[in-house]
């Protein structure tokens, strides 16, 4: 942040807090249409001992917020008179620096996608969807107008350019891949992403909301690793959009978890690398958000957060994140006494959560990994034999859970193969009531009429077990022509009989249950060559050789079909492959700040204070 910025950033709160109107008489004179030279000269003498800053510097500050609140005066009368708004438009360049302000008009019942070809006209761009705007932290639409998407006049607006230099077009498209990307493993049906808590415990949830989650944690993760590369553009986008895929979970378990806190906590850090204090009152209001559910999760001054994990749990460092850009918001409303306590205490956190380079070498010589180093003299408080015994307690604690969750994590799995819809049971709930000694069936009936509820779902089972029997679908049997289809095609007869009995013989959905079924993508790659060997044998083979039922499709289009089906498997694999490129080589990678930029903007604001 520059050194005039500050200055206008402390003089606009400080007008704001006395109801100084700088258009108004006596500072500016409307007869004459000019500045009072006299009263602006005064004001600036006032409140340059008050702020302590020279009054040169306070006069030229005072002319330019006088200036801009001219500018938009101008621009709501224009609206009032034409219905065209004004937007005052910020736009960074990939390092994070500002490339351009401009002042774009367009009228609000307008398409977004007319105001990014104005942006794109004015930066001599040729794609208007390379411009991205973003207002009170939400991605603008292109295909929904302005007044929809809650734009006004004389709004402040930050643009992010994915076009203008070959890094700008990378940007574009990396974007996009990351999304279709995410989208494809989340929708895939195999586990390459799954909801965990810290310890490795699975987490269940209706697959709507299920998937809602994976699809923003999956966009998390990519934020983050661009954070690691100090790609901010390209973060905050990710992290937005991860924002709007949370914003279809239930908002109570939002508020439960810190999932939640910290994506925000991450956007106004994002807010602050790029110097955009235009949307200042988004990152409020996100600070806001994520100390209450920190208070929520962790207990009120973190007691709960302490009391099970010591008071030197990794969190603290997320912890002093949100001290310090409370902090910072605090200096920009022009509250410098409350600015500097919260900043001493960022500023104590941080000497506490310092780490000797040379224990951390010492650990990464022990085989450790950076990250697991890190954290773990953290929460030893620099005690290298405690930090050993913290990462082996922690490996063996995942370890555990993972396993403990490992016959729940087959039935979810299983569950959603079946694709029950509406009919969802939590898979935890049909492994607590089978170790009762109850029946599958019957426990997977008994919660679909309860709604997942247990108690009720006990009584169900104990008073009315059959009626509930007499209520179970039939089983089917598979179906042997089906099965000799399947076999033909290169699996596994035991294997193919399950799917085609899971999915009542629905043979399309059996090939998807059997292609999800494979623990590895060889064993994809070998059904691939195997049918790609069917299908290019001639007609006259196929007519000489077929045991499929005359009902059925020819041997070479129902190969095919299957082929298809299985290439699109193939590119699942290699979407997880790209996703994994650059994440952090560890399970808790979200929690290992290292807190070097979080150090400098520390000095450098406790120095604007001074």
């Amino acid at each position: 942040m520059s050194e005039f910025e500050s200055k206008l950033s402390q003089l606009r709160a400080c007008l704001q807090q006395r109801g100084i109107q700088l258009w108004e008489e006596p500072y500016y004179l409307q007869d004459a249409s000019t500045s009072s030279d006299s009263a602006m000269n005064n004001l600036a003498e006032e409140l340059s001992r008050e702020l302590r800053i020279s009054e040169p510097s306070c006069r030229s500050a005072l002319t330019e917020l006088q200036n801009n609140a001219l500018r938009k005066l101008a621009a709501r009368r224009q609206f009032n008179e034409t219905g065209i708004a004004t937007f005052y438009v910020r736009c960074v360049d990939s390092e994070g620096g500002t490339a351009n302000r401009l002042e774009v008009k367009c009228a609000l019942k307008e398409l977004g996608v007319n105001l990014q070809r104005q942006i794109a006209e004015q930066l001599r761009l040729n794609e208007a969807g390379h411009v991205k705007c973003i207002s009170a932290g939400r991605v603008l639409l292109p295909e929904q107008t302005l007044e929809t998407q809650g734009l006004k006049n004389n709004q402040h607006l930050l643009v992010i350019v994915t076009q203008g230099n070959a890094q700008g077009e990378t940007l574009y498209g990396r974007i996009r891949q990351i999304q279709r990307d995410v989208e494809m493993i989340v929708d895939s049906g195999h586990s390459f992403m799954e909801l965990e808590d810290q310890d490795g415990n699975a987490m269940f949830l209706p697959p709507a909301e299920n998937r809602a989650l994976l699809l923003g944690m999956g966009l998390c993760e990519k934020a983050r690793a661009a954070l690691r590369r100090e790609h901010i553009d390209e973060a905050l986008l990710l992290f937005l959009e991860a924002d709007e895929k949370f914003s279809n979970c239930n908002s109570k378990f939002l508020e439960a978890v810190d999932n939640y806190a910290l994506l925000n906590l991450d956007i106004v850090w994002c807010y602050l690398c790029l110097k955009n204090i235009t949307q200042l009152p988004d990152a409020q209001r996100r600070l806001d958000i994520c100390e209450r559910i920190f208070a929520r999760s962790y207990g009120e001054n973190y007691s709960r957060l302490y009391e099970l994990k010591g008071v030197n749990c990794p969190e603290r460092a997320h912890i002093m994140r949100l001290q310090l850009l409370q902090g910072i918001i605090l200096f920009h409303q022009n509250r410098p006494q409350e600015a500097l306590a919260r900043l001493e205490t960022a500023d104590t956190a941080l000497k506490d959560l310092k780490v000797d380079p040379e224990l951390m070498l010492l650990l990464i010589d022990m085989g450790y990994s950076e990250s697991d180093a890190r954290l773990a003299l953290r929460s030893s408080n620099g005690n290298v034999e405690q930090a050993v015994q913290f990462i082996q307690q922690r490996h063996q604690r995942r370890q555990a859970a993972q396993l403990g969750s490992q016959s729940e994590r087959e039935l979810s799995n299983r569950l959603t193969q079946l694709q029950l819809g509406n009919d969802w049971v939590h898979p935890r709930s049909v492994c607590r009531l089978m170790e009762l000694g109850y029946e599958r069936p019957l426990v997977m009936e008994a919660l679909r009429r309860t709604d997942n509820d247990l108690g009720r779902s006990v009584d169900l089972l104990q008073s009315h077990a059959g009626e509930l029997r007499r209520n179970l679908p039939t089983t089917t049997a598979a179906d042997e022509q089906m099965l000799d289809t399947l076999g033909q095609l290169g699996f596994k007869l035991p294997m193919a009989r399950a799917a085609l009995e899971t999915t009542q013989n629905d043979f399309h959905r059996a090939v998807d249950f059997l292609l999800k079924s494979f623990s590895s993508e060889q064993e994809l790659v070998n059904v691939i060559d195997f049918i790609s060997t069917l299908t290019s044998r001639t007609e006259d083979d196929e007519a000489s050789t077929s045991a499929f039922p005359a009902a059925s499709p020819s041997r070479l289009v129902l190969a095919k079909a299957v082929l298809a089906k299985a290439s699109s498997e193939i590119e699942v694999y290699s979407a997880f492959k790209r996703f994994n490129e650059d994440l952090a080589d560890t399970d808790v990678g979200y929690l290992d700040l290292t807190l070097e930029q979080e150090e400098r903007v520390l000095n450098e604001y406790k120095q604007l204070l001074e």
